[in-house]
């Protein structure tokens, strides 16, 4: 899995950012109540891909949904269809557990990504803008109140 998520930060041109290691992986997979979860595609056995997600709640809709943290299938096996697979897997879970939707984010430059979910029928959701707290400001903000 790490060395899935090393090639994904390469793709994306976010190397610098990875600081994952196997054991934080490992525990937050395998762990007695695990937090996040993965789906691997394989192609003649071999793994080629992975889903990671988590489940989250929609207070609009009502219900718990999966969020696609990751998304990633090596540049030799595009277009096989681990991919489609990946989140075909998805689509099935959350209609099997009656889960309100399956949702990710997608870098605005990665066009082979975007034209892929448009394929799938995705909707682009304009207007949302993703903020994040991470580092010095996290902790600060959890000093405070």
């Amino acid at each position: 899995m790490v060395g899935f998520i090393a090639a994904l930060a390469a793709y994306e041109e976010l190397s610098h950012e990875m600081e994952a290691t196997e054991a934080q992986v490992d525990a937050a997979l395998f762990s007695d109540a695990p937090k996040a979860f993965c789906d691997i595609a394989e192609l003649d056995g071999k793994p080629v891909g992975f889903a990671l997600w988590f489940y989250n709640f929609s207070t609009f809709v009502g219900r718990h949904g999966i969020y696609l943290e990751d998304l990633f299938v090596i540049p030799e096996a595009r277009g096989s269809g681990a991919g489609k697979a990946l989140l075909s897997g998805l689509a099935r879970r959350c209609v099997d557990e009656g889960l309100g939707r399956l949702e990710w984010s997608v870098l605005d430059w990665n066009a082979p990504a975007i034209g892929f979910y448009d394929s799938l029928g995705a909707d682009a959701m304009d207007g949302w803008t993703t903020r994040r707290l991470h580092g010095e400001a996290l902790a600060k903000l959890a000093g405070q109140g």
